[in-house]
């Protein structure tokens, strides 16, 4: 009898396996706001799904950084990753729009654009031939230079400088545009780069300089604010054949919940950042015209009308704003 009932706990113990997903949930790097929607997600789609789905997560590079993180996904190797929107070009050109200088008048526009699902899901899904495809969001802040040694208040202050640039065909030639020199290189070799003057400076948005603590290297912060560049969730489609359904559509939704929660805790977590900034790292920060900045890149929205896929978004992004 004993044998028995082990053998039927035992199967009993299978079939609930068989059933129930746990998400593998991977990022690299670890600015909080978006740490805590992450978290988010994963207790909206344990909470819809009855706990049938779970998800497990590897924060903080240990599974590799983000290129390394894309290809997993594609692999099936893990289900789901954040990587920022400038990558992603490198795996679909028509992510490249977001890269490209100036390009958003406002947050809200930003907003209104990447909540569009006439504008995003094409982008999304421009993925779906290799593996993988995107389901939300996430606003990564306003990049903008900062810089080691002085403050960039003009164009002729980034002339000859090496400034970090993400892999990034479109952040590389933005920065060439301007005069200065663009290394592209992962985040983690930043602080060291910065540090040896192998760069000048880099650009990101303000946890760049508190998280990754490149304020204590690089002590000018300049506003020009030349994209607003989003991070992107993918989901392996390996993934989304082996869910049900229902549980499919429960992990897109809780994407889409994560994003707006998201959105509450990010500027009030972006504004203590600033001030973290100032007081304890000591890097002042500075709001040049951005005027001539806009001029000296106008050269790249001339040459994107030869490119189709990315002028057709461009040409929506615009739209939305002129429609706000």
């Amino acid at each position: 009898m004993l044998k028995i009932l082990t053998t039927i706990s035992a199967t009993a113990l299978i079939a609930g396996s068989a059933s129930a997903e746990t998400l593998k949930f991977a990022w690299a790097q670890n600015a909080t706001p978006t740490v805590e929607a992450m978290k988010k997600f994963g207790e909206i789609v344990e909470e819809t799904t009855g706990g049938e789905v779970t998800v497990q997560y590897f924060p903080d590079s240990q599974l590799g950084g983000e290129r390394e993180l894309v290809e997993l996904v594609q692999a099936g190797t893990i289900d789901m990753t954040k990587v920022s929107g400038g990558l992603m070009e490198s795996f679909a050109p028509v992510y490249g729009v977001f890269s490209m200088p100036y390009l958003f008048d406002s947050e809200g526009h930003f907003y209104n654009v990447m909540d569009s699902a006439e504008v995003m899901q094409p982008i999304y899904e421009a993925t779906e031939g290799q593996g993988m495809v995107g389901v939300t969001y996430f606003n990564s802040g306003a990049r903008s230079f900062y810089t080691v040694d002085e403050p960039i208040e003009s164009v002729a202050d980034l002339e000859g400088k090496k400034f970090r640039v993400m892999q990034s065909p479109t952040s590389i030639e933005m920065v060439e545009m301007l005069g200065a020199s663009p290394i592209a290189m992962g985040q983690g070799e930043v602080y060291t780069s910065l540090q040896q003057g192998v760069l000048d400076g880099a650009e990101n948005n303000e946890y760049a300089i508190t998280i990754a603590r490149h304020g204590e290297v690089a002590k000018y912060y300049s506003y020009d604010v030349h994209t607003r560049i989003p991070d992107i969730v993918l989901i392996s489609t390996a993934t989304l054949d082996r869910l049900s359904d229902e549980h499919a559509a429960a992990v897109r939704e809780a994407a889409k919940e994560a994003t707006e929660y998201h959105k509450e805790v990010w500027a009030t977590a972006i504004e203590a950042e600033k001030k973290k900034a100032a007081e304890e790292f000591g890097v002042e920060f500075f709001h040049p015209d951005v005027s001539e900045f806009q001029e000296a890149v106008q050269p790249m929205y001339d040459a994107l009308e030869d490119e189709p896929a990315k002028y057709e978004v461009y040409e929506q992004i615009r739209a939305v704003a002129e429609g706000a």
